[in-house]
């Protein structure tokens, strides 16, 4: 079977050029300005941008235990909606994968997907962050990484134990860092927003005291310590140092992160509820200023799915999180790109290229002769509107409904088949 797509465009040097693939048996055979050929199926692009199928090392897809929210299949037809080709999702689910064989069943789960799903094993048993999982068996099962996202592991013996037999198996520890301690209830930055809102704060301190432990930790063993969701400008601080001390650290952003911050939340509003929180204008710019200089690694969606019934009721009561697939490339492309703050070369580095290079994804694509064709397919050219009506996933929660943005989503394949076609 083979497929060409037509009348596309790549990056050269900087600069868009025309750009043709033709595809045969899932594998990319030929990429050239102009391609003639008599192939069986023939997609016209019409200028659009063919770009490496994204990758998103963080998002919770909610099965099992939480369907109502979300569903692998939900969840993997929002991330092919955003151009994503592999997600990698995270363990906090109701029963966690915290055993060889929970672990092959939530892989066995994940083939239903639209895209290629990676699954996260956590890193202690049931994520209660008090006795750590068996790595090396976990690891026999096919678990690459390990995280116990949703929950900062607050005991540092076992976050300790658990980095030393991480280092010997070489599988990195991807971590939400919070210490609880330090959180004191809150449900918003600690800042100016809390103060007008009359709000419990979330100290930034939460988050940065935790990274500092656990970037010493790393040190110590040599394990390939990933850092979630930085958020502050101290987290991007103690990274950048850690990294100029030879420390195998890496770390993610999410586009909320580098495109809001607490000044955005002009009310009571759940949809801008997140942890860790919205921080100051120096913290996003901060986090801005560490991807740009190498300190930041990836941008990652963590893609959050919840109930439109339960994001109702304030920052007090609603969960936190927001949905991220289907709006992460056309923000960032909209916001960064177009104003020529970042090429796009740079956005594809962060959101696909890097990740696949970091992680050691073997299955992931690349836009090159003889590699899978996980091909994301962008309009760069006309302008829609954030739609939540349009969302695949089951999530709406998201405050960039209504957005004017550009970047749609015209293709998404996954090892040449369409997993995601603009109507």
């Amino acid at each position: 079977m083979s497929l060409l797509l037509k009348n596309g465009r790549g990056l050269n040097h900087h600069t868009l050029v025309p750009l043709e693939v033709l595809i045969t048996d899932g594998t990319i055979v030929k990429m050239q300005a102009s391609i003639d050929s008599d192939e069986e199926e023939v997609i016209d692009l019409q200028g659009a941008f063919i770009s490496p199928g994204l990758i998103d090392m963080h998002v919770h897809l909610r099965e099992p235990g939480y369907t109502n929210k979300e569903t692998i299949v939900t969840g993997s037809q929002a991330a092919a909606h955003g151009g994503y080709s592999t997600i990698a999702a995270m363990a906090n689910l109701s029963p966690t994968c915290d055993t060889p064989d929970r672990f092959q069943k939530q892989v066995e789960r994940n083939q239903q997907g639209a895209i290629k799903i990676e699954q996260y094993a956590p890193v202690t048993q049931g994520r209660a962050g008090h006795e750590v999982v068996d790595f090396k068996a976990l690891n026999q099962a096919g678990a690459r990484f390990f995280s116990d996202d949703g929950s900062g592991i607050q005991d540092a013996a076992v976050v300790y134990e658990g980095m030393q037999k991480m280092a010997e198996l070489g599988v990195p520890m991807c971590d939400h860092a919070q210490d609880m301690q330090l959180s004191f209830g809150g449900v918003i930055n600690d800042g100016n927003a809390s103060q007008r809102l009359n709000l419990p704060g979330l100290p930034d301190v939460s988050e940065t005291a935790q990274i500092a432990r656990n970037l010493a930790l790393a040190q110590v063993t040599g394990v390939h310590y990933h850092v979630c969701h930085v958020s502050t400008k101290e987290s991007v601080d103690l990274v950048r140092h850690a990294k100029q001390q030879g420390v195998n650290v890496t770390c993610e952003v999410t586009p909320h992160h580098i495109l809001l911050d607490e000044t955005d939340i002009t009310f009571d509003n759940s949809q801008m509820k997140m942890n860790p929180p919205l921080r100051e204008v120096d913290d996003r710019q901060a986090c801005i200023n560490g991807l740009m200089d190498g300190t930041i690694d990836i941008i990652a969606t963590d893609h959050a799915p919840h109930t439109d019934e339960e994001k109702q009721h304030g920052f007090l009561n609603s969960p936190n999180g927001i949905v991220g697939s289907e709006t992460a490339f056309a923000l960032l492309y909209t916001q960064f790109v177009k104003p020529k703050i970042w090429t796009l070369e740079q956005l594809v580095e962060w959101m696909s290229t890097n990740n696949k290079l970091i992680f050691d994804l073997p299955n992931a694509g690349e836009l090159k002769i003889g590699s899978v064709a996980d091909i994301a397919v962008f309009d760069l050219e006309h302008e829609f509107a954030i739609d939540d009506q349009q969302f695949l996933s089951k999530g709406h929660n998201s405050p960039f409904v209504g957005d004017k943005v550009y970047g749609e989503t015209v293709l998404t394949l996954v090892d040449g088949e369409v997993a995601y076609r603009r109507a």
